[in-house]
Formats: C-alpha cells, structure tokens, sequence
C-alpha cells in the first residue's frame, strides 16, 4: 500500500496537472532556502565570527592554513544548519499548498470520488503553525542527537518520519474528516503512516530532489488516505 502511494505520488511529481502546483511549489522552497542561508550567513558574520575571534590568539604567520580550515568548517557547519531547516520550510510550504496538491491529486486520480474540502482559513493557519513548531521542536531535538555517534541519521528519519507523517497524513484526511476523526483514523493506521513518513524523510535526505518534498510528501498522503479509507470503509471516528 505504501508502495503504491509512493508510486503515485512520484507520478503526479512531473504530471501535467500538477506543473502549474510544481512551480510554485519549487520556486517558493527555493526563495525561503536562500532567504534562510544569507539569514545564516549573516548572522554567523555579525554574532558567532567575532566571539569565536575574541577567544582565539593571534594566527602566526606560519600556521595560516588554520584559517583556511576553520572557514571549511564554518561553511559546512552553514550548509548542515540549512539541512536541518529543510523540514520545517517543508512545513511551511505545505502550509501554503496543500489544498491545491491535493485538489489537483483527487481530480486527476480518483475522479469519481466526491471532492475533499479544504480547512476554513484560520484553522488551516493555526494547523499549518503548530505544525511549523512541532517539526521546529523535533528538528532541534535530531540536531543535538546529531553530536551522538551512531544514533545521528536514525534521529533524523525516524524523528521526521513520525512527525512528517503524521502531520501530512493529518492535513489529507481532514479534507474528508473532523479533525478528531482525522487523528483517530491516524491513531488506528499509525504503523502505516509512520512507515510512509519514513518514505518522505527518506525524499528529504536526497539534495535537490528534496526542493519537491512539500508536493511529494501531500500527494503520497493524499494517495495513503484514499487507500486506507478503501481497505477500512467501516471506520467511524
């Protein structure tokens, strides 16, 4: 079943339904990307870069290469920051374009199922904030994990695999649901749902694929739901 979901979605990644949501899905990942790196970038320069020149002695001549390294580390210690913040921009975007994913997965796949509904506008906001603080707070967690030799990349997939794919399946299901059923319905399929997660942060750990996480991750959970929703039709929140 996730396998299917996973095959669709990577399906509706390139369809031609989906390149007007492709496009902006993109465009908007990658502005907040940059937007965050000069952030980054600035404010390493202005905060961290003269605290750490403050405790250090004068470089003589000779071992030079050392500020060679040290700005090798600083940009790697940047682009790993920029890693991390991959999956609460994901939140953000899907915040943003989840509906219109959807919309666009449910006309094209399944056509003759009634239509979802999207969340009125402030509780998809404050949805799209919790979520934004939920993948914040389990990021930051990955993040202190990350100095742990040998449990590092497990705290990252298992980390975002559970809380990717809860909040995304949450997002398609309350299209058909009431919240509550929404997170019952996830509750019952939580082994699936998890499982799927770890296919999306599986997805986010591929650079430059990963620009699409927020469309793959809402078509896969759109297609899950659907799937679920077929093989348990008697559930009822």
């Amino acid at each position: 079943m996730i396998l299917d979901a996973a095959r669709l979605a990577l399906g509706n990644l390139f369809a031609p339904d989906t390149r007007r949501v492709f496009w902006k899905v993109l465009g908007l990942t990658i502005l907040v990307l940059i937007g965050l790196w000069f952030a980054l970038r600035e404010s390493f320069i202005a905060y961290a870069l003269p605290w750490v020149s403050g405790y250090m002695p004068t470089v003589p001549d000779w071992a030079g290469w050392l500020t060679v390294v040290f700005g090798v580390v600083a940009s790697i210690g940047l682009a790993l920051s920029l890693a991390l913040l991959l999956a609460p921009v994901t939140a953000i975007i899907a915040g943003f374009f989840l509906d219109d994913v959807a919309e666009v997965v449910e006309a094209h796949d399944y056509p003759d199922d009634p239509p979802g509904k999207a969340l009125p506008l402030w509780p998809a906001i404050a949805g799209s904030v919790k979520f934004l603080g939920v993948v914040l707070v389990g990021n930051l967690i990955a993040l202190f994990l990350l100095f742990i030799p040998g449990i590092n990349l497990i705290a990252f997939f298992l980390v975002n695999g559970y809380l990717l794919g809860r909040e995304f399946f949450e997002f398609a299901a309350m299209r058909f649901r009431s919240p509550e059923e929404a997170r019952l319905f996830r509750a019952k399929h939580a082994s699936t749902v998890f499982l799927a997660g770890l296919v999306i942060a599986a997805f986010l750990a591929v650079p430059i694929v990963n620009l699409l996480t927020p469309l793959f991750a809402a078509s896969l959970m759109v297609h899950l739901h659907k799937l679920l929703s077929r093989a348990d039709p008697g559930f009822r929140g």
